[in-house]
């Protein structure tokens, strides 16, 4: 029978890809690591790790455990976590997934809320792209999500909770950059456009493309990325610009600029950049109701609008 224990061994040595890093990191020595390997091996019938004197890598086998793996783990925390707040007492557990630019702008604002408005309730957070969370949520992994607004889910429920722009990013010291005047995107004509990858970060790819399209600009794009992190790295190294949302100053290098959109370019109707907060019909968990309403508080500093509507 497998155990959690032989699971968060694997675990951080698929992450670590490090036999010595992965037992500092677990706060054990190297070989009673390497006997729950063994033993997980054994268990699975199978090699999940190839090892040489230089390095570790994950086999094809290692790696289609790693995602379930690191399910099971969440779940045993949850249920650890559940049962712990109601020994306590406490209201209950409730795990919020979110994207990476949501941490940035709504996780920080939702937490010190939620610590004054439900001070007994556990707050999981889980830091997930978009279609990762609709998963976890339909799975029943994740109780709400902060993602990007999707088409029609039919097992969840969403509505609107932060709404900001896009800005371009550019070298600090680029012409572009130098310029009094908001920028047009006919200004970005002849510059090389970091564009979203549509695999990955489908709903910023399908806006920046509906912006061009309302400018009449065709672009020139030089390369694609789903992180907006990676955009601004690139656009720092100096291989293009890039439109990111206005929250993207909080990890913007010091190397970069964010400069507004005018709003007199005809793009500015569908400028326009969501984050819902999502949870599922058939959810039981009475936090969801909770937070919501916390989120909806007038006047509270959860729920945010950057464009003032």
């Amino acid at each position: 029978m497998i155990s959690l224990v032989q699971l968060e061994c694997f675990i951080a040595v698929a992450e670590e890809l490090h036999f010595g890093a992965a037992a500092s990191r677990l706060k054990m020595t190297q070989p009673p690591l390497s006997r729950q390997i063994q033993q997980l091996e054994r268990e699975l019938e199978t090699q999940l790790f190839a090892r040489t004197s230089r390095r570790v890598e994950l086999t094809q086998a290692g790696r289609a455990l790693l995602p379930s793996a690191r399910r099971l783990i969440d779940l045993a925390a949850k249920a650890v976590a559940d049962v712990k707040s109601v020994g306590k007492g406490a209201a209950g557990t409730l795990t919020i997934a979110y994207t990476a630019m949501a941490g940035q702008a709504v996780i920080p604002q939702l937490m010190r809320g939620a610590s004054t408005a439900l001070p007994d309730v556990s707050l999981l957070l889980r830091e997930m792209v978009t279609l990762e969370q609709v998963d976890a949520i339909e799975k029943g992994t994740v109780d709400v999500g902060l993602m990007r607004p999707l088409l029609s889910r039919p097992q969840l429920m969403s509505r609107p909770v932060y709404r900001e722009k896009l800005v371009v990013a550019t070298m600090s010291d680029s012409p572009l950059a130098q310029r009094d005047d908001p920028v047009r995107l006919i200004d970005l004509i002849d510059e090389p456009l970091l564009m979203y990858s549509p695999g990955v970060a489908r709903y910023f790819h399908d806006l920046l493309l509906s912006m061009f399209v309302a400018s009449g600009v065709h672009p020139h794009i030089s390369q694609y990325a789903g992180q907006i992190p990676t955009l601004l790295a690139l656009v720092s190294a100096g291989l293009g610009v890039a439109l990111v949302p206005e929250s993207a100053s909080s990890i913007c290098p010091d190397t970069v600029a964010l400069l507004p959109v005018s709003e007199k370019d005809p793009s500015d109707r569908v400028n326009r950049v969501e984050l819902d907060i999502a949870w599922s019909r058939e959810t039981q968990n009475p936090l969801v109701p909770a937070i919501l309403a916390l989120i909806d508080e007038e006047g509270g500093d959860v729920a945010i609008d950057a464009l003032g509507a």
